[in-house]
């Protein structure tokens, strides 16, 4: 469960305040599947940063799972980000030297989970998203579509309860971006709670929640 109350956040641009963020309230339950959409500097990704605790809000509460995450100290915020949070980018973020295998497997690496526990846990998230045979290929070997794919295995390998995607389909044909949402929609069909951030009215629109903002507040719901 998320629940947001009276976020607020600013940014200093020269000597004016930007209010990025204004006491926005929004209520996530487990398992929602929610596009938030709006015009470019509405705040959806400053939105999209604090639900992922890669930013704190100026003032406001927010409450993941029952936890009061805005006081926490960083050390705790990152144990939480990496326990119970995916991320997947518009730009695939992957590192280039790696298999898809070996990108998938980073997160249980630097989680410390036994090798042979890895193994297991890479295999059957690639398994998922139809890439087993692609699993030694390295990025530059993939097409767009088989990157992104690989991209949400490694959001998705550490099994968190919440995945936040950033214009996931926004550097893709439409064949690839319709396979990208469908392995999106199949992770929230398991009981993932889904937040997408995005321009794509056809995306949007296969939300079960639409979450429209402008000027840093929501509009609608």
């Amino acid at each position: 469960m998320i629940e947001l109350h009276g976020i607020e956040r600013r940014f200093q641009v020269g000597d004016q305040v930007v209010h990025a963020l204004r006491d926005l309230d929004l209520t996530l339950a487990d398992g929602d599947y929610a596009a938030v959409m709006g015009p470019s500097g509405s705040g959806k990704s400053t939105l999209l940063n604090i639900l992922g605790l890669l930013d704190r809000p100026d003032a406001g509460s927010y409450r993941l799972d029952g936890i009061e995450t805005t006081r926490l100290p960083e050390e705790r915020r990152a144990r939480l980000r990496r326990e119970r949070i995916g991320f997947v980018f518009q730009a695939f973020h992957l590192i280039p030297r790696l298999t898809a295998a070996e990108n998938v497997e980073l997160p249980l690496t630097l989680a410390g989970r036994p090798v042979r526990e890895r193994r297991q846990q890479v295999a059957a998230a690639l398994e998922a998203m139809g890439l087993t045979p692609r699993a030694d290929h390295r990025p530059d070997q993939l097409s767009g579509g088989q990157r992104q794919r690989v991209a949400i295995a490694r959001a998705t390998v550490t099994r968190p309860g919440l995945l936040l995607a950033d214009e996931p389909t926004g550097n893709l044909d439409r064949a690839s971006g319709d396979d990208v949402i469908a392995a999106l929609e199949a992770l929230n069909a398991q009981g993932l709670t889904l937040v997408v951030v995005t321009h794509d009215q056809h995306l949007g629109e296969r939300a079960r929640r639409r979450i429209h903002m402008d000027d840093g507040a929501v509009l609608a719901d």
